[in-house]
């Protein structure tokens, strides 16, 4: 799946990801980060990627790779 276009709503903590099939996603951030081992660094810099770069966040969620990607931020 493609996507074209995702944008934070901050009033529901979610994304709206368009894709080039048509469908539109949402994501709930809240859902999404329940499983994750995250520390104070990690969870800030999960919530700027979130706000700055929603398509990458969202292309981390849907492969499931956002536990890697918090890893690094581990300190």
């Amino acid at each position: 799946m493609r996507f074209i276009y995702a944008k934070y709503n901050m009033y529901h903590n979610s994304f709206n990801v368009t894709t080039f099939d048509g469908y539109i996603l949402r994501i709930d951030c809240k859902v999404a980060e329940d499983a994750l081992r995250t520390t104070p660094c990690s969870q800030c810099a999960l919530d700027v990627l979130a706000i700055n770069e929603p398509l990458e966040y969202a292309r981390l969620t849907l492969d499931g790779n956002l536990q890697m990607w918090v890893d690094i931020f581990h300190i």
